[in-house]
């Protein structure tokens, strides 16, 4: 079993295959974190908890002259404000007395086969063969408080999920003012965290920073998880790298506000909490209700950074994705905005799809401006019905003549959001987040639709259900273009508004279920300008996220690169765009476009009417080379081999089969040399004793000497020039 609890010693182990978390109930009831690391084999660990009397420093009543059983410096499972401990708390609550302090202690617990279940949240999936749940039961003796932790674990995928149901047992209302997932103590140990923070087209930047005495964290207030920051953080040794090291990831499968944050104490015990932001956040709990955490994946490796992103894209693909799309191919898409904007008719749109249709694109996405009076941002949003004036044939005319060209169709929805010029703001101005009196905090010239109503979800799920049908749609790309302000809800009274921003994700969440339930076969698309709400809780109902409205694939590197520490490339929306680039001015090659594009999902997103004869042929060919490298992209083994953030002169980044008898090597040169030195690149992932092919040349190589010597880097003319390198087993 990878779950025990030995009686005697009130010790529980959880084993991965190769972590193990251990934990104990201390003399006076606190559940304490005892160790979370390299798995270790039937081994009492608890001598890990060492305690001292130090000045202030207090203890439990009961306690009293053990003055060294301190919650201040004792490592706990989930510790609360106000009862002793000082650190940074997973709990913080207010009784209806006023008082603040809560003190949770062991109750029962109990071990089962399967998965534990989050109501109304997006979780890990997996089958009772291939997880087990231990659920702890503690309660506050003073209260009607009471918690039960659930630990969930996958031992094949080295993950253990946290999450936990908190409880009002009492006679008397209980206020959430800090409602945290999961809290993680160490024993001692310097350590860094890893961040991914950044700003609209330029996501998922690496900054790794040393655990300081105080707190470091990462977060959002934006109502998503957004473009600034991202809710995956790693924590590591000081030396810890590609291929060494131990590491720890946690990703919170959430896409609303969040905190991420760790800390030294005065005797130099890091500990690391996550879950939903406090900021902003009170949830009231009258008697007998109870409120349940998001979750929080953890997964650890002790060989550095590779080991830990391989358990998370594994786990992504075979537990977290859509299942229907694990083996599916997405297919190679056109995707109109960048040639157009809002400026199309049908006869444009229909052009564009011939001359795509011609270079084997597989389907044609059309964007934003098909419905209501949408010929600018400042118009029609919310009103989902056609606009006959660009479309006369409709989107079932429209549709039929691009799919007789042998292509699929999608569209462009935003949901979430709302013009004032549009019928359904005139019709419901109530619909919107706002604050009676306060004239409300415009981007982009919307207003946010207030998901907690029921009226608004079912008008959103009746009036966007018609239009998918009447498209036939395929694939439905579902955007999200500013964050959330003003966020008051006429359907909450005064003393509850701080419970309006989680209540807006549960009910985004309730319509993605609708929606991808009703059509489990669409490939949805999230996005949110780009990869302002690129989370693991979107991807539990849309295979893929468009990673960036950069579309530079220079800086696409970087993104990409910071991108694929928590998220697998298969969820990575990545097109080809037109050269110079919109966003920088750049000037790129076709071929490096489409090398950088091939790091993700591909597509095009440029007038494919405007391509020369040998441009032509070149699309033709790269749409066939990612038909052809697809299954490796898509289910194999990444490997960063290359950090844009060091080396400014190349990028390289390598897919391996599961079975290593494939592997795709992406290179491109970021700055051309005069005189430049030879370079050899060491690869990874291959088998050392066999023999491989590179490009079907005569040469073999053994899997040794191209991981440890070396392949040979071609010397290129120029900046952004690139190659990329088959190799197959023989």
């Amino acid at each position: 079993m990878s779950i025990s609890y030995i009686a005697e010693k009130k010790l529980f182990t959880i084993h991965t295959v190769h972590s193990t978390w251990q934990m104990k109930v201390g003399r006076y009831g606190h559940l304490l974190h005892v160790y979370y690391g390299k798995r270790t084999e039937d081994t009492d660990l608890s001598y890990l908890i060492r305690e001292m009397d130090r000045g202030f420093c207090g203890y439990p009543y009961e306690a009293r002259d053990d003055r060294g059983y301190s919650l201040d410096t004792l490592p706990q499972e989930y510790p609360c404000f106000g009862a002793g401990d000082y650190r940074t708390a997973c709990l913080h609550v207010i009784h209806a007395d006023g008082s603040q302090a809560a003190e949770l202690r062991y109750v029962s617990h109990r071990i089962y086969e399967g998965r534990y279940s989050l109501p109304g949240l997006p979780s890990v999936r997996a089958s009772d063969t291939e997880a087990q749940t231990l659920e702890i039961f503690l309660r506050d003796r003073n209260s009607g408080l009471e918690v039960i932790l659930y630990y969930g674990v996958l031992e094949q995928s080295d993950v253990i999920t946290r999450a936990c149901r908190i409880q009002n047992s009492g006679e008397a209302p209980i206020r959430l003012l800090r409602a945290l997932s999961c809290c993680v103590d160490f024993a001692d140990g310097d350590l860094d965290m890893i961040s991914f923070y950044g700003r609209h087209s330029m996501e998922r930047n690496v900054q790794r920073l040393p655990v300081p005495h105080g707190r470091l964290s990462s977060g959002s207030t934006r109502g998503t998880s957004s473009h600034q920051a991202n809710p995956f953080v790693i924590l590591c040794d000081r030396s810890a790298g590609e291929e060494q090291g131990n590491c720890y990831g946690m990703t919170f499968v959430y896409s609303g506000n969040f905190l991420a944050e760790a800390e030294v104490n005065q005797v130099n015990q890091p500990r690391f909490v996550m879950g939903i932001h406090p900021d902003g956040f009170c949830w009231t709990l009258e008697k007998g209700e109870e409120f349940i955490t998001p979750e929080v994946i953890l997964t650890y490796s002790s060989d550095g950074f590779e080991a830990l992103s391989g358990n998370l894209h594994d786990l992504y693909r075979e537990h977290l994705l859509p299942r229907q799309f694990r083996d599916r191919r997405h297919p190679v898409l056109l995707n109109n905005w960048e040639v157009t904007e809002f400026d199309f008719t049908e006869e444009e749109l229909l052009s564009l799809a011939e001359s795509a249709a011609d270079l084997g694109i597989e389907l044609f996405a059309m964007d934003d401006g098909w419905f209501g009076d949408r010929n600018r941002d400042g118009s029609g949003l919310g009103d989902w019905t056609v606009n006959r004036e660009k479309l006369p044939s409709g989107l079932s005319g429209l549709s039929k003549k691009i799919r007789k060209m042998g292509m699929q169709f999608g569209i462009w929805i935003e949901p979430e959001m709302v013009n004032e010029d549009s019928d359904l703001y005139r019709a419901h101005p109530d619909w919107c987040l706002h604050i009676p009196g306060r004239r409300p905090n415009l981007e982009r010239c919307q207003l946010v639709l207030d998901m907690f109503r029921r009226e608004v979800r079912d008008y959103l799920f009746d009036s966007i259900s018609k239009a998918i049908d009447e498209a036939a749609a395929s694939y439905v790309k579902w955007d999200m273009n500013r964050s959330l302000s003003d966020v008051w809800s006429a359907e909450l009274p005064a003393d509850r508004q701080g419970e309006t921003a989680h209540r807006y994700v549960l009910g985004l969440y309730e319509l993605m279920d609708r929606f991808t339930g009703k059509y489990p076969d669409i490939l949805w698309e999230g996005c949110s300008g780009g990869g302002g709400r690129f989370d693991a809780g979107i991807l539990c109902y849309m295979p893929q996220i468009w990673c960036s409205d950069d579309t530079d694939a220079i800086e696409r590197i970087s993104i990409q690169y910071g991108t694929s520490f928590g998220y697998p490339i298969c969820s990575v929306g990545a097109h080809v765009s037109a050269s110079p680039n919109l966003q920088t001015g750049r000037s790129i090659s076709l071929k490096t476009r489409a090398e950088v594009a091939m790091a993700g999902t591909f597509g095009y997103e440029m007038d494919v009417r405007t391509l020369n004869g040998e441009e032509r042929e070149q699309v033709r060919r790269q749409v066939q080379e990612y038909q052809k490298y697809g299954d490796i992209i898509r289910q194999g083994n990444y490997y960063r081999l290359t950090n844009p953030y060091e080396n400014h002169v190349y990028a390289a980044w390598q897919f391996v089969s599961k079975d290593q008898t494939e592997s795709l090597v992406s290179f491109v040169l970021l700055h051309a040399e005069a005189n430049p030195p030879f370079r050899q690149l060491r690869i990874r992932g291959l088998k050392e004793d066999v023999r491989y092919r590179i490009n079907e040349e005569e040469r073999v190589y053994t899997g040794s000497a191209l991981m440890y010597a070396g392949l040979p880097l071609p010397v290129l003319w120029g900046d952004y020039q690139s190659t990329h390198f088959y190799i197959r087993q023989i």
